[in-house]
């Protein structure tokens, strides 16, 4: 079987932002592992999405969470562009509403991704959680070896009896590249090389109407290296974030982001 399009188009960068989507009619089946650490604890989730490509430039998802170890005063993150790091069922929708292609394996594109998410605790930090809304929109230039984008979003959590958790502002830039000795087709195997940085900004938390006593308000800034491997159609990715500059109000302060992530694409 060779490594089609159709496969190629499904993977990127493992915690930021990406514009690749999968080809029409293309299912991609993802299992995670994901684990973030704090000073005083450490979480561990698995997670499951299907994807589904409506066309080539319109990708369907929907990702299930397992928790096996919660944080007790978790950080609020994105974790990466399809995969919540906290306990949210979340369904999305990614439209590539810009592609230029040039040149041999080269091109430029945007994507926009919206979604909502509901969550499978009742509380979170001592806040009483609800759904949320997430949207976000990634460009960047793709070829046989470099590889860069640049993205920035916005997760909102809507009330939940006179309790609201913070927003979160974010952003993220990867890049990427892909040596000679991977040039071939399959079935020889194909890797590549990330490295990706996420700057997140949560705002306060209502508590009871006001705002919270536990305020994680604060910059945080993530960098760390991640790799992509893809032989046939199975796909692997892993890879760490480790906090390069924290400045959190109060909470918990980072010390790093662990995941790793297994693919098939029917």
């Amino acid at each position: 079987m060779a490594l089609s399009k159709t496969y190629a188009q499904g993977h990127g960068p493992l915690f930021g932002l990406q514009t690749p989507t999968l080809a029409k009619g293309g299912v991609d089946f993802n299992a995670a592992a994901m684990s973030l650490a704090t000073k005083d604890d450490q979480s561990f989730m698995l997670r499951y999405i299907w994807s589904y490509g409506v066309t080539e430039d319109l990708q369907l998802n929907i990702t299930t969470p397992t928790l096996i170890n919660r944080l007790s005063e978790a950080p609020r993150t994105r974790g990466n562009s399809n995969m919540p790091a906290n306990g949210d069922i979340e369904a999305s929708v990614w439209y590539r509403f810009f592609s230029n292609a040039f040149g041999v394996g080269k091109r430029f594109e945007s994507t926009a991704i919206l979604s909502v998410s509901t969550p499978t605790e009742d509380t979170r930090g001592g806040i009483n959680v609800s759904n949320s809304l997430h949207g976000a929109i990634s460009t960047g230039y793709a070829s046989r070896t470099w590889y860069a984008w640049v993205g920035g979003g916005y997760q909102y959590y809507l009330e939940e009896s006179n309790d609201q958790l913070g927003d979160l502002p974010y952003a993220s830039l990867v890049v990427g590249y892909r040596p000679n000795i991977f040039m071939g087709d399959y079935p020889k195997p194909d890797w590549r090389v990330f490295v990706e940085s996420l700057a997140e900004f949560p705002g306060a938390s209502v508590n009871a109407g006001q705002i919270s006593p536990i305020d994680q308000r604060g910059k945080k800034v993530m960098l760390g290296p991640s790799f992509l491997g893809l032989y046939g159609a199975w796909g692997i990715s892993f890879g760490a974030l480790f906090p390069v500059y924290q400045d959190i109000v109060q909470g918990p302060q980072e010390r790093y982001r662990l995941s790793m992530n297994i693919s098939y694409w029917l």
